[in-house]
Formats: structure tokens, C-alpha cells, sequence
């Protein structure tokens, strides 16, 4: 949608998804792949990504909806501008049709190309919306693909998984996660990781737990790293006209 506003093929667009996979067949799809967390006695304390006593996802619904528009036309409508779509990267690895790869290499691709594109240096990032998923496996992958595109900055930027707080919105998660991110800007509030009460070793960046921030944001990343290897990752920048 960003490409074709940049190249002019529309002014203006309305970008989203909306979810509703909590049924019989998606649950049950989900448990066949080993995905979901099965602490049913513990309930309020899962999904816990980057918790050494993670166990797997949650499913949750939503819906979201993000008006993304040229810079000349939303003037001329005279409606408040919250943030700038500044970079967008994208990858395809396909590692495997479920599991993420074990170096997050194609996560790290996506990150970089969304610096590049946003004209972003890594010390710059202010926060990132991790993927998050709270699975073994995504988990420790995110964070070596954090790692290998943003170098020694990956130890000082806030990162948070609300997918803690929502669970997993499927094909709602990316257009809701990037709404935070503009949230992040205009308000100052970094989310938390809720649960996250023992920090897996192997996950060992900033990851916000259970306490929200106040930071000012002037760039923050939305990392979407899904099934089959399709990462994406949204680059957005304060708006300061």
C-alpha cells in the first residue's frame, strides 16, 4: 500500500486485517503443531514470551485498521498526521512451513531493509514491537535476528511483545502492532511483556518486563515474523511536518 502511494498509483488507502480464529478447527490446528501454551491451571500467566518458562501461544481476535496516506493530500484534507510510514522491509526465507529459522537470518534481512529504506541508523530506534510469539523456538530466533541487524545498539533499544496482552491476532496482529507503534510516538508509553518473570537466557535484550515506560519515541520498528519464513517489519518516524 506504501509503494503505490509513493509511486502515485493512489493518495489514499485504508490498510487492516480482522481475525476470528478462536474455533474448533483453529484451535485444534494450532494444538497439532505444538504452537499453543497448555498452562490451563496457570492461565493468567501465558503466553509469557522471552520467559524461560514459555510454553506456546495464545490465540486471540481483533481487528485493526491504519489510514495510510500521501503527506500532500492528508494536508489538504487538514487531518492531524500521527506518523510517518517511513521504511518497510521484507523477507522470505522459507526455513520451514512452521518453524522459524534458527538464526533469524531472514527476520535480520527485514530489519535492515526497513533501516535502509527509512534512512534509519540502529542507535536511533527508540522501541521495537517484537513478534513475540512466546513459543520456544520464535522467541530466541527474534532475538538473534534483533542481534545480527542492529549490532551493540540491539543491547540498549526497549522491546516489548504486547502479543502478551492480546495474544496472537493472526492476520489482525501486524495492523494492531503498528498502531502501537504510532501509539508509542504520540504518547511516550512503552507496553511491557507481561509475564515475563524469569528472562530465557538466550533472550537477552531489554524486553520491557511487566512495567510500562515513559520514553520519548522519535523511531519505532514493528517486527512480523510469521509462518513459512514471511517476515515484514514497518520503520515509523514522528511527523514533525
Amino acid at each position: 500500500a506504501a509503494t503505490l502511494i509513493r509511486t502515485g498509483v493512489i493518495d489514499i488507502c485504508l490498510t487492516g486485517a480482522s481475525e476470528a480464529s478462536i474455533t474448533k478447527f483453529g484451535v485444534a490446528s494450532f494444538d497439532r503443531l505444538g504452537a499453543l501454551s497448555r498452562r490451563n491451571e496457570d492461565f493468567s500467566q501465558t503466553p509469557a514470551p522471552f520467559d524461560a518458562n514459555r510454553d506456546g501461544l495464545v490465540i486471540g481476535e481483533g481487528a485493526a485498521v491504519i489510514i495510510l496516506e500521501d503527506l500532500e493530500h492528508a494536508r489538504n484534507r487538514g487531518v492531524e498526521i500521527l506518523a510517518e510510514l517511513a521504511g518497510y522491509g521484507s523477507t522470505t526465507d522459507a526455513f520451514h512451513i512452521t518453524a522459524p529459522s534458527e538464526t533469524g537470518a531472514g527476520g535480520a534481512s527485514a530489519i535492515e531493509k526497513a533501516l535502509a529504506t527509512a534512512a534509519v541508523n540502529p542507535d536511533e530506534i527508540d522501541y521495537i514491537n517484537a513478534h513475540g510469539t512466546g513459543t520456544k523456538l520464535n522467541d530466541i530466533s527474534e532475538t538473534k535476528a534483533i542481534k545480527a541487524a542492529l549490532g551493540e545498539a540491539a543491547f540498549q533499544v526497549p522491546i516489548s511483545s504486547t502479543k502478551s496482552m492480546t495474544g496472537h491476532m493472526m492476520g489482525a496482529t501486524g495492523a494492531l502492532e503498528a498502531i502501537i507503534c504510532v501509539m508509542a510516538i504520540q504518547d511516550g508509553v512503552l507496553p511491557p511483556t507481561i509475564h515475563l518473570n524469569d528472562p530465557d537466557p538466550e533472550c537477552d535484550l531489554d524486553y520491557i518486563p511487566n512495567h510500562a515506560r515513559q520514553v520519548e519515541v522519535e523511531v519505532a520498528l514493528s517486527n512480523a515474523f510469521g509462518f513459512g519464513g514471511h517476515n515484514a517489519v514497518l520503520a515509523f518516524r514522528r511527523f514533525t511536518g
